[in-house]
């Protein structure tokens, strides 16, 4: 029986774990770290025969050495362990590259890109379950991508949102349809440089069939056209702005496709014009997959919104507290910031990223009337907004104290939006972002409704 080792428990590493089992592998997964959440995942998978060592890191020394590693996400593609593995000719893939192996005859829309991916791959799946398919979201939203192998009853199609860490460890992933949605400075700390990090995204829409990019985007506008030349484009700014003149646009208030009125763009109800851009990938998307145009308006007419984007949790005494834990990074959180309106209370901070703050400190200088700093970053940031001349903001530490207090000033300041908007990864006190964003939601709900 072939040896596999899985590294990382969480739902990708589960999935790949029983997926593995059940094609006749001797199974073990580790995690570094060791908690009652990860003890009582341990418990389900020992229960069905798979060995799980928690706090506990492989090495490639023992007499048991796998034949094959399958990596959560986390796990940086460049680590010494998968280096070594691979000197050792042991094959190494991600969660993703796993299920594609299961999956492959099933056609995939794979949509990837630093900010908009988890609302244009709600959006699409949204459309194509409307149309009839059963079309499941999965990898960084919905279910790990070998839940969908381990399904009963296999999907129709494959609505997979990849990030940046799972395409590396996921070569031979090749969609029928590649959406790319934007791309600034992110991962850098990872990726090392801003030309290694736009290569692997590109990679995906190499092996994609079908190419759509968001043609409103400044860096993919002056680095994708002559690398993908028969790509598909979209722009909010009509066909005159449209790259190679086919693709998803917006005119006189319609998202068109391919000289077709398919709906009008008011259609959305989510606000920002990003994700009027996010709206027309999916459109793109959809089209290029042969959905009538009724499904897709239906899809559309009726999308409620991604969870912890911009996503409204209450209001108080006419104050909107909106849920926007998603913004990981500064360029995220600027567009957060430019959707509501102003002024606004802003609650930010976590785990820093590197990155260019420059437009996100301009967009807090005019839209926020204060700023309530949390997690690690809050002295950095507190030193930043000193160096801007904002001054307007008070370090918190905590979630359970930032609202409260974003209630008081909400009030002294009459701003109608009291914003959770980080700027920051979560790992600094909490497992994820969702996690962020419903402790959030927690507290707001128990004290304000």
């Amino acid at each position: 029986m072939p040896i596999a080792h899985i590294i990382g428990l969480g739902r990708s590493g589960n999935a790949a774990a029983r997926l593995l089992k059940r094609e006749g592998w001797q199974v073990t997964v580790s995690d570094r770290n060791n908690n009652p959440n990860l003890q009582q995942q341990s418990e389900q998978l020992i229960s069905e025969g798979i060995d799980v060592k928690l706090g506990y890191s492989l090495e490639l020394d023992s007499p048991e050495i796998p034949k094959l590693i399958v990596v959560s996400p986390g796990v940086p593609w460049d680590a010494p362990l998968l280096l070594r593995a691979r000197e050792l000719g042991i094959e190494a893939i991600g969660e993703m590259e796993l299920a594609w192996r299961y999956l492959r005859n099933i056609p995939w829309v794979a949509i990837t890109g630093t900010n908009g991916k988890t609302t244009t791959t709600a959006l699409i799946a949204a459309i194509f379950q409307a149309a009839g398919f059963n079309a499941p979201a999965c990898g960084n939203i919905g279910f790990a991508a070998c839940e969908l192998a381990l399904a009963e009853t296999p999907p129709d199609w494959v609505i997979a949102e990849i990030s940046s860490y799972q395409i590396e460890s996921s070569a031979s992933v090749a969609p029928r349809i590649g959406v790319w949605t934007t791309f600034t400075p992110d991962h850098l700390s990872r990726h090392k440089t801003l030309e290694n990090y736009f290569n692997i995204k590109a990679h995906l829409l190499v092996q994609s069939e079908n190419q759509i990019f968001n043609g409103n985007d400044p860096y993919l506008q002056n680095n994708a056209p002559n690398r993908f030349p028969n790509a598909y484009w979209t722009n909010v700014k009509g066909k005159a702005e449209l790259i190679n003149g086919k693709g998803a646009y917006i005119e006189d208030g319609w998202v068109i496709f391919a000289e077709e009125k398919i709906l009008p763009a008011n259609a959305l109800k989510m606000v920002g014009d990003h994700n009027q851009q996010n709206l027309l990938m999916a459109v793109a998307a959809a089209c290029l997959a042969g959905i009538e145009k009724d499904a897709i308006a239906k899809a559309i007419n009726n999308f409620p919104g991604v969870p912890h984007r911009l996503e409204h949790i209450c209001t108080w005494q006419g104050i909107d507290f909106i849920n926007d834990s998603k913004a990981t990074n500064y360029d995220a959180a600027e567009v957060g910031l430019n959707a509501v309106l102003a002024p606004a209370i802003l609650i930010a901070g976590g785990e820093a990223k590197a990155g260019d703050d420059t437009g996100w400190m301009s967009m807090i200088k005019a839209k926020t009337a204060a700023v309530l700093l949390i997690g690690d970053a809050a002295n950095a940031f507190a030193k930043r907004l000193d160096e801007i001349g904002y001054t307007s903001y008070e370090i918190v530490e905590t979630m359970e104290r930032a609202i409260p207090k974003s209630a008081e000033l909400a009030k002294q300041y009459q701003a109608k939006v009291v914003l959770l908007s980080p700027a920051c990864a979560s790992f600094d006190q909490y497992q994820s972002f969702e996690e962020r964003g419903e402790h959030f939601r927690r507290i707001c709900q128990a004290t304000f409704q």
